[in-house]
């Protein structure tokens, strides 16, 4: 009898031990729960670990990679892509002059819906000898107007603004031009510089008009201004969240435009330095004045600029007019081609 009691007593110890071990095991009975009282708040390390799968496959492998100094040194530079040039692969024609001056250029003869047709034409004709790069049309305003003494006329910024947004809408450009005056090329970039907000937009510098006497004397600028200007325009940029980059015209027809102009550097970060041929005359003479600017390889980016006849009696002008294909014929072959 007392050898059966026993036998009972120790299956029921082994069954207790063995439900207490099963219901521990199981959902009902939570183990581990954090108490209230902690002092501290628990915050694991890796946060991630807080959701890895519960039933993970034998086969399921978890990579984790970590970046190389050079990965690492890469994801913090700036995008290069949006620094590429559009001319990697474009050519810019512009239409050059100012707004309601009937005598200043072929843009003040005309509205910007007049002007959208004999563009489009023009932009065709050279996009016809260009091979298989594109054309981008252009508005190429004279924003600051040098008056005799130096004084600078602007341009209204309501009418600035209606050509920007006329020409974002059709993917066109617009450069907005200084002639400078009596002031210094520090005062005329700030006046210009807001303008870059819109996406559209580029600059420019006339150094010709770097006078107090317009049509009279001939201004320029130096070569470590050109510099400044650059400098100025690159901060500009980057401190204001401005995306990819912007080009700046400078022009010329003679020597005395940019004085030492050896010391030019065209390696700003966002800033693209346009060297812009000026001046009018027939082929043989505005080849010669591309040549001396073509001279000037610290500038490698070249521009031309052609003259139509004029609504002014005596003003000069190309005779005859050089065809897109003289002017893409030129070397170095410009970029960007101006016609006034």
């Amino acid at each position: 009898m007392k050898q059966s009691l026993v036998k009972f007593a120790f299956r029921a110890i082994f069954f207790l031990f063995f439900v207490s071990v099963a219901f521990s095991e199981s959902g009902d009975i939570k183990q581990n729960v954090p108490v209230s009282s902690l002092p501290y708040k628990w915050s694991p390390v890796f946060p991630s670990a807080l959701w890895v799968k519960e039933s993970q496959s034998e086969n399921e492998i978890m990579v984790y990679t970590v970046k190389t100094k050079e990965e690492m040194e890469a994801s913090l530079k700036f995008d290069e892509s949006k620094l590429q040039s559009v001319l990697l692969n474009n050519d810019i024609f512009a239409l050059y002059g100012k707004p309601g001056a009937y005598t200043m250029g072929i843009l003040g003869r005309y509205s910007p819906e007049q002007i959208e047709p004999i563009m489009n034409e023009f932009a065709a004709n050279y996009d016809e000898v260009n091979n298989e790069r594109g054309i981008i049309p252009a508005f190429y305003l004279i924003y600051g107007t040098c008056w005799p003494g130096g004084d600078i006329g602007l341009l209204r910024s309501s009418t600035v603004k209606k050509y920007i947004e006329f020409a974002a809408e059709r993917g066109w450009y617009v450069f907005i031009d200084h002639q400078i005056g009596k002031y210094t090329v520090e005062q005329a970039m700030n006046a210009i510089l807001p303008f870059l907000k819109y996406p559209n937009v580029h600059l420019a510098l006339d150094p010709e008009w770097r006078t107090t006497q317009p049509m009279k004397v001939i201004g320029s600028v130096t070569g470590d201004e050109i510099n400044k200007a650059q400098e100025i325009m690159d901060k500009y940029i980057k401190e204001n969240n401005i995306t990819g980059r912007r080009m700046l015209v400078i022009h010329q027809f003679n020597s005395i435009m940019i004085k030492q102009r050896a010391n030019v550097r065209s390696d700003y970060e966002r800033v693209q330095l346009i060297h812009c041929a000026d001046g009018f005359g027939p082929p043989r003479l505005k080849r010669d004045s591309y040549a001396y600017n073509a001279l000037a390889k610290n500038i490698p980016l070249k521009s031309f600029k052609l003259f139509s006849k004029p609504t002014v009696a005596g003003a000069g002008y190309d005779q005859p007019m050089m065809s897109p294909k003289e002017v893409f014929g030129l070397n170095p072959r410009p970029y960007l081609i101006m016609y006034q």
